[in-house]
C-alpha cells in the first residue's frame, strides 16, 4: 500500500518559473497554503520567518526595480542579462518572498532560525503541489543583496531565504537525477 504523504514527497518537482502561468492560488487558497506552510519546527517559538506576497503590477514593478539594481551594481551588464533581469518576474503570477528574521538575542543559534525559515519555503513548495499548482524556489544574487532586502522593507536582522514562484504548470515538470540512497545514507557504529 502506498502512503499518500510519501507519494507526494516522491512526486515533488520544481516547475521552472517560465512554465508557470495563471491561475495562481486565490486569496483564500493562498491563506490555506501559507497557514499550513508555517507549521514548522521552531525551537524557542521565535517565528523567525516572514512572507511577502508579490502579484500583478506590484510584482512587475519589483522586477523592474531589481533590474535597475543589477545594472547599478554592474554597469557592464550585457543587454541580454539586463533583459533577463527585467523579465524574471513576468512569468509566474505569484511570487512569495520568504525571509528569515533572526533574533540575535536568542539562545537559539542563528542557523536553526535560518533552517526554520527554509522549512517554511519548502512547505510552500509541497503545499502548492498538493493544491494542484506548480512552484519553484529561486534565489540568485537578489536573495543576498542588502539593497533588495531594503527595497522589501527588511531590517538588518532579516534576510531573504528565497523567492518562491507559484502558478499553474503549463507543461509537465521534468524529473531530474536524484541522489542514490546508498551514496548518502550510512549507519554509524562505535
Amino acid at each position: 500500500m502506498t502512503d499518500p504523504t510519501l507519494a507526494s514527497l516522491n512526486d515533488r518537482r520544481s516547475v521552472p518559473s517560465r512554465q508557470l502561468g495563471e491561475p495562481a492560488p486565490d486569496d483564500a487558497t493562498l491563506r490555506r497554503l501559507l497557514e499550513a506552510a508555517i507549521r514548522v519546527p521552531d525551537h524557542g517559538k521565535l517565528e523567525p520567518f516572514r512572507i511577502r506576497v508579490l502579484r500583478g503590477e506590484d510584482k512587475l514593478a519589483f522586477g523592474s526595480k531589481l533590474a535597475k539594481l543589477a545594472l547599478d551594481a554592474n554597469p557592464d551588464l550585457s543587454d541580454a542579462k539586463q533583459e533577463k533581469e527585467r523579465r524574471r518576474y513576468e512569468y509566474a503570477p505569484l511570487v512569495l518572498v520568504v525571509s528569515a528574521r533572526i533574533d540575535t538575542e536568542s539562545k537559539v543559534p542563528e542557523l536553526e532560525q535560518d533552517l526554520t525559515a527554509g522549512c517554511v519555503a519548502y512547505n510552500i513548495l509541497l503545499g502548492a503541489q498538493a493544491l494542484g499548482f506548480g512552484a519553484q524556489w529561486l534565489s540568485g544574487w537578489a536573495a543576498y543583496d542588502r539593497a533588495v532586502a531594503k527595497l522589501l522593507g527588511m531590517k538588518k536582522n532579516e534576510h531573504i531565504v528565497g523567492f518562491i514562484h507559484v502558478g499553474t504548470p503549463t507543461m509537465d515538470a521534468p524529473e531530474r537525477d536524484r541522489p542514490s540512497y546508498d551514496d548518502i545514507v550510512s549507519v554509524w557504529s562505535p
